[in-house]
């Protein structure tokens, strides 16, 4: 039986990586480069981006790629939102920008 691949969020990478360098001397060189990038670009904790991602999760438009991408970079205007999309066959109307950027102001403010 094959292995699940389930997305998970830069501060989840980030809490994982924690933990293995808690129960290891040292980490990897792969490991090292992930958690600092983890520490350079996560700006809120793993509790706050769960309930992120389960609030974009019931929005219908949205597929489970999107909600972990959303939650990752954390799109604060429309164009934020537009560059995400950009290369994806799904076009949003302005409500739906707009129910996305109220959902991450929600969770992030700058």
């Amino acid at each position: 039986m094959a292995e699940e691949v389930k997305p998970v969020t830069l501060s989840e990478v980030k809490s994982i990586l924690k933990k293995v360098e808690k129960d290891r001397e040292e980490l990897l060189y792969e490991q090292k480069i992930a958690l600092e990038h983890a520490h350079k670009f996560t700006k809120i904790n793993v509790k706050k981006t769960n309930d992120l991602i389960k609030e974009l999760k019931t929005l219908d438009f949205l597929q489970e790629i999107h909600v972990y991408k959303i939650a990752d970079i954390l799109p604060t205007t429309e164009d934020d939102i537009k560059t995400i999309f950009a290369k994806e066959r799904l076009t949003l109307g302005e409500s739906e920008i707009k129910k996305i950027i109220d959902l991450v102001k929600k969770y992030y403010i700058e």
